[in-house]
């Protein structure tokens, strides 16, 4: 006679935007192993701030990368978006229970997420109908970065959303100080933007070429109830995002000016 069957361990797809090769996701994906079955799906090369494309004029190559440093973890390669990647690993690997974005290097906070591809990957498990999360993390002093406290916090962030899962339409936005943390909170999005310069310079051969640039400016750095006022106080940022794009409280006042046809 035997025992009742174990339950089957929960799939986790892990993507990113900073490439298949960043330290950001190598330290994510092998702090998810013990919770499930995980495979890893990111783009070849770096594609920050691509927001959530998709790729439709060309075809998209998947290929299994065993020098990516994940161990035993499979891991593959596509030469497309973030949201390619979650497109590709779902159909291809077999639907996943929880798809996770990052960790990338720098937050996604404020405005941030609207061209994010960390948090567009997550967008995209989301649009699949899969519980999903993204993680970013805030640059050290000197730029380094330094994942061991935020790795490990994830996976216990995971484990919680693998057995309550979250609500339809509903992912979390998780952003890490650049320092250890000093606690967690729940936090609203706050006004973190970018005012965009353009530079424009010359090549070799006096052509004009152009660099997007710009400054970062949030009104509201020092309200530690936003997620980047807490990422400053050196606090976790876990913020609940809905992907629901109408503004219901214009609904009627807009009606009412609508001209007729």
């Amino acid at each position: 006679m035997t025992g009742p069957r174990p339950p089957e361990r929960p799939r986790i797809l892990v993507a990113n935007d900073d490439g298949i090769f960043s330290p950001g996701i190598k330290a994510l994906a092998l702090a998810l192993a013990d919770l499930g079955d995980v495979v890893v799906v990111a783009p070849d090369v770096e594609q920050s701030a691509v927001g959530h494309g998709i790729t439709i004029r060309r075809p998209l190559r998947f290929k299994h990368t065993a020098s990516a440093g994940f161990g035993a973890l499979p891991a593959y390669r596509v030469d497309g978006t973030p949201a390619d990647c979650v497109v590709l690993g779902a159909w291809l690997l077999g639907r996943p229970d929880l798809v996770v974005s990052g960790i990338n290097l720098g937050p996604n906070l404020g405005d941030d997420l609207t061209h994010s591809g960390t948090v567009a990957a997550a967008f995209e498990g989301l649009g699949l109908g899969i519980p999903s999360i993204a993680f970013s993390q805030q640059g050290g002093e000197g730029g380094e970065y330094t994942f061991t406290a935020g790795a490990a916090y994830a996976a216990r962030l995971a484990r919680e959303v693998l057995a309550r899962g979250l609500p339809p339409r509903v992912l979390l936005n998780v952003n890490f100080p650049g320092r250890m943390p000093r606690g967690v909170r729940v936090t609203r999005v706050g006004d973190h933007r970018w005012e965009d310069a353009i530079v424009t310079r010359q090549d070799p051969e006096g052509r004009e070429y152009h660099w997007v640039a710009g400054t970062s400016r949030a009104a509201d750095a020092h309200d530690d109830q936003t997620d980047y006022g807490a990422v400053q106080a050196g606090l976790i940022s876990v913020t609940p995002v809905r992907l629901d794009l109408t503004a219901r409280d214009l609904l009627e006042e807009v009606g009412g000016y609508l001209p007729d046809v």
